[in-house]
């Protein structure tokens, strides 16, 4: 086979093991790698994957946590220029055999302690031909593989990886993005990082498959350290970034939160600390003063989805500035240089508004998707004839260029950083026999930022209480879209003149008293 061309995600990972092949590349636990020995088990990867007679392009499923493991699988499906379609472990077996039937997944690649979950539904996946299930026998079967790099020729355009994004249906929509898009996305989050430099350390404590996995493979390219954690413990942590001398990392609101009201926090020494970077969800300003006491000038907040991303950032000088005409705290950033953002009417998606004009969010970057997997009719929904991506966020931008994150469209409810869509709930809730309505909304929550609640009529002579249907929703959906408050009434509940349960007059008692409708961690 002929090397490949261009500049792909193989071939600068390639590079960078090349040029860095004895410093430190992976670490997790006491396990730590260098470039050539990770490199090497990524080309065992690629090659035992190959053997399966799959061919460039196929798609390959995974649901694991962080491990050594994982990054010989996210090298050896670049090796291999096969796409990567990452299931997140907190779902429901119905999502992922969405997940792997719409993007017609033929192998499925599952960690040990989930492998029940893949087996018991591989009957419903026709385009599946193997599980690889990560057990005792693992290590012999990839260390058997061969160590000779194929180099599969992959071009800049081929797919690289398929995230999942959810809609206001609750189904969720596959983004594929090409080697080139995935390059762009991780160039752009540096972009206004303090440089970093071979040996900085880069800490996971959420899972590479999500937020975290945009910031993997430019360390990599760095000739940094990717430091791996399989579950997030804010004392755990904060002593991790201590002693492994982190320099860089990702955080939802939710665990910036917990790191810096630990009381261990303020006894520990961050002196390599370079960025926290925060995204995922908005965040409260207490929470991102606190930070900035104990941890430094290192906090920067990031703006964008799954389908575009990243478009807005600012440091720590920017993010705590005071500006004439403009209150940065409150602000999710300022766009990127090589990004365009634009407020567009809600009703007529192609007219973009006055600065100071409220409407809905749209995005144009290098790091977008070119439309949902296979789901023209949802494509058509999000992008405009122009190319940008509608966010379905609701904001505005002011005289000085800061967006403000208002409310969301679609009433999606981020809570922890994970989506939660409100149909999807209000599905479970109404297949118990017991209610005849229901709606799902977020409310306010000192921890996740915002948490799903739910409004509930009771069908006559019904006996069913808060905790049965909490119980409900957790075990078809998976715990963490479980509505946290169940609220019962006896009237309908409040409908639009065409029928439409109308869920932001159910949701806004909750919120009075706050200038926005979104909350932060």
């Amino acid at each position: 086979m002929t090397k490949s061309s261009g500049l792909t995600v193989a071939s600068l990972m390639r590079q960078s093991a090349r040029y860095n092949a004895h410093r430190t590349a992976v670490v997790f636990g006491d396990q730590r790698l260098t470039f050539s020995e990770a490199w090497v088990r990524g080309v065992r990867m690629a090659n035992w994957l190959l053997s399966m007679d799959l061919n460039p392009g196929d798609r390959i499923g995974v649901l694991e946590d962080n491990s050594l493991e994982a990054q010989d699988c996210f090298l050896g499906c670049a090796i291999a220029g096969l796409v990567r379609v990452p299931l997140y472990a907190r779902n429901a077996p119905e999502s992922h055999v969405h997940m792997l039937a719409h993007t017609g997944c033929r192998v499925v690649i599952v960690a040990e302690q989930y492998q029940d979950e893949i087996l018991k539904i591989r009957n419903q996946l026709p385009d599946l031909i193997e599980v690889l299930v990560r057990d005792s026998g693992y290590e012999s079967q990839l260390l058997a593989s061969a160590d000779v790099d194929p180099h599969v020729d992959v071009s800049p355009e081929d797919w690289f990886v398929i995230r999942h994004t959810g809609g206001t249906t609750g189904k969720s929509k596959g983004v594929a993005y090409s080697h080139q898009s995935w390059l762009a996305a991780g160039r752009d989050w540096f972009y206004h990082f303090p440089p970093m430099e071979a040996g900085d350390v880069c800490l996971h404590l959420g899972p590479i498959s999500h937020g975290s996995g945009y910031l993997y493979t430019p360390t990599w390219l760095a000739g940094g350290t990717n430091l791996l954690v399989d579950h997030f413990d804010a004392e755990s942590a904060l002593r991790t970034l201590s002693e492994e001398q982190v320099g860089y990392l990702f955080l939802v609101p939710a665990m910036l939160s917990m790191l810096a009201r630990h009381p261990l926090a303020r006894e520990l020494s961050f002196d390599h600390l370079k960025v926290m970077q925060i995204g995922g969800a908005p965040i409260a300003d207490d929470t991102a003063l606190l930070a900035r006491e104990i941890f430094g000038e290192v906090l920067y907040q990031g703006y964008g989805q799954t389908e575009a991303v990243p478009v807005c950032m600012m440091g720590p000088s920017e993010w705590f500035s005071e500006v004439p005409g403009s209150n940065p705290l409150r602000s999710a950033g300022r766009t990127l240089p090589f990004a365009r953002l634009e407020i567009r009417d809600p009703e007529s998606p192609e007219v973009e508004l006055d600065i100071g004009d409220t409407g809905e969010i749209a995005i144009l970057c290098d790091g977008q998707m070119s439309g949902f997997w296979n789901d023209a009719a949802a494509t058509k929904s999000r992008m405009t004839a122009d190319n940008f991506v509608l966010t379905g966020d609701i904001g505005r931008l002011d005289a000085n260029g800061y967006l403000y994150v208002l409310d969301r469209k679609d009433d999606m409810i981020i809570s922890g950083g994970y989506n939660i869509w409100p149909a999807e709930l209000e599905n479970a809730l109404l297949n118990h026999p017991g209610i005849i309505e229901a709606a799902v909304y977020a409310i306010p929550d000192d921890r996740w930022g915002e948490t799903p609640a739910a409004s509930c009529v009771r069908a006559p002579g019904a006996e069913v209480s808060e905790s049965d249907l909490i119980a409900l929703c957790a075990e078809n959906l998976g715990s963490y879209k479980k509505p946290s408050r169940i609220f019962f009434q006896e009237a309908p509940l409040p409908k639009s003149p065409v029928g439409k349960i109308q869920r932001k007059v159910l949701r806004e008692p909750h919120w009075e008293g706050r200038a926005r409708r979104v909350a932060g961690n």
